[in-house]
């Protein structure tokens, strides 16, 4: 006799457009997928990311399922992360983006969607820690990590191009980006002492990685009730070009104008910047940030039997 599932009622959420398309080739199996494993799968897709939360938010609110499923990367897990933080409804997550930085701090299958529908299926869930930002409306929680500095306006500034695809599009707003960019001012107060410098980066990291692998907090945790705030203050282009790069070993950490914090509350004044969460655009600066401890329930891997 089969075993019935640990999560009856699943609703399911998938981004087309992650990894240049190829998520959603991947993904369009994934509810006849999780339906051989006795699931009841719901979709609740949308052609916008703010009507899909809209639809997972009112499914999780109205206790219409049992499990959210988003398949996409790291803007899909945040996605996932505001519908279900706070919540008892668990997440599950299948990571096919460009970066998945979220999945691979949660040790889960990456590019794999049978490990991932499989891992699903077997239902075994972790709590872990989520950053949630006052007067955040309807997307006030974050996973990974909130940055408001140099990358954010990379970022911002690769946002704007169609062209060209997935990591190449960052390179290169990270190349026209440099020569423009000033240190900004910044007052960071982390569990009410206050750090002003002139940085440029901030990270207030509840995970080691961002950016599609950066290991730009190497130590951080995702369940230890504090967020890792790394500040890397003032440099000169040539030496903030030989820095950057250590950031996807995690070396630049040794470098004398890098600082990590660790804190469970965090406030960034700056002026002019708008933050990015995830990945994605988040809230203006001025902010307050906050861990929740076990905000998240999460399907992970089922721990290995010794």
């Amino acid at each position: 006799m089969t075993e019935a599932p640990a999560f009856a009622r699943v609703g399911l959420v998938v981004n087309p457009s992650a990894s240049a398309g190829s998520a959603g080739r991947a993904a369009a199996t994934l509810g006849s997928a999780l339906a051989r494993h006795g699931l009841t799968v719901t979709d609740l897709s949308s052609r916008s990311a703010g009507g899909a939360l809209a639809h997972a938010q009112h499914a999780v609110r109205d206790g219409e399922i049992d499990l959210l499923v988003v398949a996409g990367g790291d803007g899909m897990a945040h996605l996932g992360v505001n519908a279900c933080a706070g919540t008892d409804i668990p997440l599950g997550i299948v990571a096919l983006g460009t970066g998945n930085d979220i999945a691979t701090g949660l040790g889960l299958p990456i590019h794999d969607a049978a490990a991932s529908v499989a891992m699903i299926a077997g239902g075994h869930t972790r709590a872990v820690d989520a950053g949630r930002v006052d007067g955040g409306g309807h997307r006030p929680w974050f996973g990974g990590t909130l940055y408001a500095g140099f990358d954010a306006v990379v970022n911002a500034r690769a946002n704007r191009w169609s062209w060209p695809k997935g990591q190449a599009r960052y390179n290169l707003a990270v190349v026209r980006e440099l020569p423009v960019f000033s240190p900004i001012p910044y007052a960071v107060t982390v569990d009410g002492t206050r750090h002003d410098t002139e940085a440029m980066l901030v990270i207030v990291a509840n995970a080691a990685s961002y950016g599609g692998g950066m290991q730009v907090t190497p130590e951080a945790l995702m369940d230890d009730g504090l967020f890792d705030v790394l500040i890397l203050e003032r440099v000169g282009r040539a030496e903030f070009l030989r820095v950057f790069p250590k950031v996807f070993a995690g070396t630049h950490v040794d470098h004398p104008a890098v600082r990590i914090l660790r804190g469970a509350r965090v406030r960034l004044d700056a002026e002019g910047i708008t933050s990015y969460a995830d990945g994605e655009p988040f809230h203006p600066v001025p902010l307050r940030a906050e861990v929740v401890p076990g905000a998240l329930r999460v399907i992970v891997p089922a721990p290995e039997v010794r």
